[in-house]
């Protein structure tokens, strides 16, 4: 089994860095049945965990993405040194996220077979 790493960097909004890395997993996700998809939030992305996101009706909304990503079978794992630094210890996540470390982070990255960083 192929396995893919999306490192994602920027916050689920002001930029689409974060929405088109999700669409990525979920493509794959959907076209791909034989790879592993793994996503890895760090920095400012750590807030695409983030449970309760509301968005206008019609703007894309990442915690909905990030679920489809996870009930398809993606992995999600948030930098806990960037969720504390943003203040996000004691906030509700998205079920199926967990906080993680680098030296997990350093795993993923020497396990995969390709790694893309949005």
């Amino acid at each position: 089994m192929q396995k893919i790493l999306i490192l994602i960097n920027d916050g689920p909004y002001g930029t689409e860095k974060a929405y088109n890395g999700l669409r990525l997993a979920n493509q794959l996700n959907k076209a791909h049945e034989d790879v592993e998809v793994r996503i890895f939030l760090m920095a400012d992305a750590t807030s695409c965990a983030v449970a309760g996101q509301t968005t206008p009706n019609g703007y894309y909304n990442i915690e909905r993405m990030m679920k489809s990503s996870i009930k398809k079978g993606a992995k999600v794992k948030i930098c806990g040194s960037c969720a504390d630094a943003r203040g996000l210890k004691n906030t509700p996540l998205i079920e199926g996220t967990e906080i993680s470390t680098m030296p997990e982070l350093t795993e993923w990255v020497v396990d995969s077979d390709k790694v893309i960083t949005f």
